[in-house]
C-alpha cells in the first residue's frame, strides 16, 4: 500500500463534522480525490522499480531461442542459452546505488508535490472563508442603511432632516450594494478553486480552524526543522548521492565482467515430409570473461563527466539549503506579521463598535450628522473586513510555514497527534 493510499484510509476515518466542514477534512477529501496527488504517487512507483531492474543485472537469466534455416537444406535449432554473472566490476551495486537515490529524490518530490497541494487546499478555504464573510459583513450593512434611508426619509419628511442627507445615506447604500456584488463574485471564484482542488464542493465551512499544532515555536526551531526535513533539500542531497554512484558506475565500465555460461540445445534437418535427418543435441558450459583494454577515451570521459555533475550536484545542494532557510524566513516573517494585523485589527474592531455605538445614540439626539453616522459605520466595515483577511492570512501563513519546513502533510493539522 502506498502512503498515499494509507493517508487516505487514515482520513476516511476521521470523525464527521457536525454541520461545518473542517479544513482537516477538506484536506482528506484532496488527498482522497485530487488527480494531481494521484499522478504523482504513480510516477513514484513507476520509479520504484527502477532498483528492481537494477538488481537484475546480477541475477541469472534464461533465454529460449529457436529459428529455422532455409536454402539447399532445411534445419530448425532451438537453444537455450544460461547466464549467471560471477563479476561485474562494480556495475550491478553502483547501478543499484544510483536507483535507490533516484527513488529516495523522487519520493522527496512527491511530498513536496504534496504540500504544494495542501497549501492550495488551504488558500482556497481561506478565500472562501474570506469572502463569505465579505459578503455577510455587505449584507449587513445594506440592511442597516436601509433603515437608516427610512428613517432619514421619515425625518426629512417632518422637517428635522435634508434631502442631502437621504441622498447621502442612499449613496452610501448604493456603494456597499457593489461591495456586495464584488464579494458574491469573489466567493463564486473561491468555491471553484475550492471545488478543484479538494474535489468537494463547499458547503458550510469551519470558521474558526485552530493553528495547526505542527507550527514550529520560534525561528531557531523552524530553521532546524528545515535544515532536516525540507523535501526540497532532501531531493537535492538524495540527487547529489545518485551523482556519487554514477562515478562508481563509470570507473566499474573499466573493470572485468566474467559470467558463468551455459548452453544447450538441438538441431534436425528438415526434408519435404517431415523429419528428414536425426536430430542433433549440442550443450556447452563455460565462462565468459570481458576485459575493456581500450575504449578510445570513452571511459575516462565519462567518468570526468559524472565527477563534474557530482560537484554540481553539491553546489546545488547548498544552493537548495539556502533556498530553505530564506523560505523559511521569510514565511516566519509573514505569519508574524499576519498575527499582529490580526491583534491589532481585533482591538480596532472593538473600539469601530464602541464608537459606532455613541456616534448612533448622538446623532438620534440631533448631536451628530450624517456624515458621522456615515464614518462610523465605514469605520465599522473596514474593520470586519480587515479581521476577516488577517484572519484568512494567518491561516494561510501558517500552511506556508509548515511547506517550507517540511511539515505541511496530511495530518498536520490533525489536533488528535
Amino acid at each position: 500500500m502506498t502512503r498515499l493510499a494509507a493517508l487516505s484510509m487514515l482520513f476516511v476515518c476521521l470523525p464527521a463534522p457536525a454541520g461545518a466542514q473542517t479544513l482537516a477534512q477538506a484536506i482528506a477529501d484532496a488527498y482522497a480525490t485530487n488527480p494531481e496527488l494521484a499522478e504523482a504517487a504513480a510516477r513514484q512507483e513507476a520509479l520504484a522499480e527502477t532498483t528492481e531492474q537494477a538488481r537484475a543485472g546480477g541475477r541469472p537469466t534464461v533465454a529460449l531461442d529457436a529459428g529455422l534455416q532455409t536454402g539447399t537444406g532445411e534445419r530448425g535449432d532451438v537453444t537455450l542459452t544460461g547466464r549467471l554473472p560471477l563479476w561485474t566490476g562494480g556495475r550491478v551495486s553502483a547501478a543499484i546505488r544510483t536507483a535507490e537515490a533516484e527513488v529516495d529524490a523522487g519520493r522527496e518530490r512527491l511530498r513536496e508535490r504534496e504540500a504544494a497541494v495542501l497549501e492550495a487546499v488551504v488558500a482556497a478555504f481561506a478565500d472562501i472563508l474570506f469572502a463569505q464573510e465579505a459578503e455577510r459583513i455587505a449584507r449587513i450593512g445594506i440592511e442597516r442603511l436601509d433603515r437608516q434611508v427610512e428613517e432619514a426619509q421619515v425625518r426629512f419628511d417632518s422637517g428635522q432632516a435634508t434631502l442631502t442627507d437621504v441622498a447621502q445615506l442612499e449613496a452610501q447604500r448604493a456603494g456597499i450594494a457593489g461591495n456586495l456584488a464584488d464579494a458574491q463574485a469573489a466567493l463564486e471564484r473561491a468555491r471553484a478553486d475550492y471545488l478543484a482542488v479538494v474535489g468537494q464542493a463547499a458547503i458550510v465551512l469551519e470558521p474558526d480552524a485552530a493553528s495547526p499544532p505542527a507550527l514550529p515555536p520560534d525561528l531557531a526551531t523552524a530553521r532546524t526543522i528545515a535544515e532536516a526535513d525540507s523535501p526540497r533539500l532532501r531531493e537535492r542531497a538524495a540527487l547529489a548521492d545518485a551523482a556519487q554512484a554514477r562515478i562508481g558506475a563509470a570507473r566499474a565500465e573499466r573493470a572485468p565482467n566474467l559470467d558463468l555460461q551455459a548452453i544447450g540445445g538441438q538441431s534436425s534437418g528438415l526434408g519435404g515430409g517431415g523429419i528428414g535427418a536425426p536430430s542433433e543435441r549440442f550443450g556447452t558450459v563455460g565462462v565468459a570473461l570481458r576485459i575493456p583494454l581500450v575504449t578510445g577515451g570513452l571511459v575516462p570521459s565519462r567518468i570526468r563527466e559524472a565527477q563534474a555533475n557530482a560537484r554540481a550536484e553539491d553546489f546545488a545542494v547548498d544552493a537548495a539549503r539556502r533556498e530553505v532557510i530564506r523560505a523559511t524566513d521569510s514565511a516566519w516573517a509573514s505569519l508574524s506579521g499576519a498575527r499582529r494585523r490580526l491583534a491589532a485589527g481585533r482591538q480596532a474592531l472593538q473600539s469601530a463598535e464602541i464608537a459606532l455605538s455613541g456616534v448612533r445614540a448622538e446623532y438620534e439626539l440631533g448631536l451628530r450628522d450624517t456624515l458621522d453616522l456615515l464614518f462610523a459605520e465605514q469605520s465599522l466595515r473596514a474593520a470586519e473586513l480587515d479581521v476577516a483577511r488577517s484572519r484568512s492570512d494567518v491561516m494561510l501563513a501558517e500552511a506556508r510555514l509548515l511547506r517550507a519546513v517540511g511539515r505541511l502533510t496530511g495530518r498536520a493539522y490533525d489536533d488528535r497527534d
